[in-house]
Order: structure tokens, then C-alpha cells, then sequence
């Protein structure tokens, strides 16, 4: 008896199998390979040694911190600009919604050089926090953006802002505005109706665009190099310090701080990940 086979409703899965492995092994699997291999020519020891120089320790923590800090601001204000996208018509509202992507289009280095002017001392929005401005008045003394790790925040939110907003778009888009229509009928506020339906629909989402922006944010150098200031332990990111060591030839050195940072990244995409399997399987033991 001749065992017949179910045809796929989708024809060449296992070309298009295979083509998806090659393609992830060359482009992603490989590099890091490589890099692991080229750290571990240190030895385990000499790895934590350099791991634990007390600049890479606060250049990890900073990254780290900042990013924490961004994905929280993003979160919010993500939120905001995706709710008005989706939610209102106003005029412009095809501009607005092309320059949430604008971080995406423009290089990186761009982006800093133009956040460097604008928030340096003598900067167009720097100048109103100088001593003489009038946030510096009001403050009593000089408060300092640009070359501090408050720079580094805003830079960090700016390039990971379309994260957030276009992972809660399409969600908002399929979510019928009749459920807040139906929870405002029944006496809900507007805080009460944000909690309690959209909340639960968009967390999913806001997970997905947190671990995708905090991951970005960690590794994000071109437009924070400009405006961080690059203080060793006050203002200095973990990418200066990989592009230090290579400068000095250092290509162990350097690929154990990277292996080191992608280790970080991996950890905190996985338990994302874990959070959002264990709502989407909440959500559907409730269906």
C-alpha cells in the first residue's frame, strides 16, 4: 500500500525552507559565530576580565539605563501619536505620519549632528537652559542636555520612537472605536476606558515595539556619538567603547564587549517574548 502524501496548500516549502535557513545562517547565525569564536581566542578569564574593566561596567550600565529610560518615554508618547494617527482626521495628517518614519530614513549620524545643534549650549534650545536662559533661571544654574546622558535619552527616544508607534497602529486600526463608544455609554471615564479595553488589546504590541526598541537602543551609536559628550564613566555608551578597542586593535577585546552586549539584548528579547506568549496565552484561554 503506497503511503500518499498531503499536498502543501502552499507549493516549494522546502526550497523556500531551505533559502530561509541559508539566508539567517549567512546573515545572522554566521557573524555572530565568528564573533564568539574571536572572543573566546581570550579565554573565558581574560573575557570577564575585560568585561569587568570598571569603563565598560559604566558604559554598560549607561547603555542599559538609557535604553530602560527611552522604552518607557516611547511607550507613552508611542502611544500618543499612534492613538492620534489612527483615532482623529486632521489636516497635515499624512505629513505627521510620514515623519514618524523619518527616524528610519534619515542616517544615523544625521540625526545626532542635528540633535547636538539644537540641544548644545549656545543651540537653539540649548541656549534657554543656559545660566542666562530662562530654564536656567528659574533653575538657578546651567542645566546641561547635550553632552550628558540626558542627551544620550533623547537621542535614544527619537530614533526608536517609530518602534512603538507603527507596532500599536495596525492594532488601534482593527480595534472598532464602538467597544470605547460602548464602555462610555456604561459611565466608564476616559482613563477607565484606556485600562480596562484598549490596554489589554495593545500590550502585545507594546511589548513586540518595546523589545524591538530597547534592542535598537542598546546597540545605537551614530546618532548618540555626536551628543553623548563621550565622558569616560559619565556620558561614555557601550558601542564607544567597542569602536575604542578596535581603534586600538583590540579585536578580541572588542568582540568579547559585543558578544557581552548581545548576550544582555538576547536575555531581555527572550523574557519579552516570554511576557507576550504568556498574554497571548491568557487572551486565548479566555476566548
Amino acid at each position: 500500500m503506497r503511503l500518499l502524501k498531503t499536498p502543501s496548500v502552499l507549493p516549494g516549502f522546502n526550497i523556500s525552507l531551505g533559502l530561509t535557513v541559508l539566508c539567517l545562517s549567512l546573515l545572522v547565525v554566521l557573524p555572530f559565530a565568528m564573533m564568539a569564536a574571536k572572543a573566546a581566542e581570550i579565554g573565558w578569564s581574560a573575557f570577564w576580565t575585560t568585561i569587568a574593566e570598571p569603563n565598560v561596567l559604566a558604559a554598560v550600565w549607561l547603555s542599559l539605563k538609557m535604553s530602560f529610560y527611552a522604552m518607557l518615554t516611547n511607550i507613552v508618547f508611542g502611544t500618543l501619536v499612534a492613538w492620534v494617527l489612527v483615532r482623529y482626521d486632521f489636516w497635515g495628517k499624512n505629513m505627521v505620519n510620514a515623519l514618524v518614519d523619518l527616524p528610519f530614513a534619515l542616517p544615523t549620524a544625521v540625526t545626532g549632528i542635528a540633535l547636538a545643534t539644537l540641544y548644545a549650549p549656545n543651540g537653539w534650545i540649548g541656549r534657554f537652559f543656559a545660566a542666562d536662559g530662562v530654564f536656567g533661571k528659574l533653575a538657578g544654574h546651567e542645566i546641561k542636555i547635550a553632552f550628558t546622558p540626558i542627551g544620550i535619552w533623547i537621542a535614544l527616544v527619537v530614533v526608536s520612537l517609530p518602534f512603538i508607534v507603527r507596532s500599536v497602529q495596525p492594532v488601534l486600526e482593527e480595534l472598532s472605536n464602538e467597544y470605547e463608544e460602548a464602555a462610555a455609554t456604561l459611565g466608564a471615564n476616559r482613563f477607565t476606558t484606556f485600562r480596562r479595553v484598549l490596554l489589554p488589546e495593545i500590550t502585545p504590541a507594546l511589548i513586540t515595539g518595546a523589545g524591538m526598541m530597547f534592542a535598537r537602543a542598546t546597540g545605537e551609536y551614530g546618532s548618540v556619538i555626536f551628543i553623548a559628550g563621550n565622558i569616560p564613566m559619565v556620558s561614555e555608551i557601550l558601542p564607544l567603547i567597542i569602536t575604542g578597542k578596535l581603534e586600538q586593535f583590540d579585536v578580541q577585546g572588542a568582540s568579547a564587549v559585543a558578544l557581552f552586549m548581545l548576550m544582555v539584548s538576547f536575555v531581555i528579547l527572550f523574557a519579552l517574548n516570554l511576557m507576550q506568549w504568556a498574554l497571548s496565552k491568557r487572551a486565548g484561554a479566555k476566548a
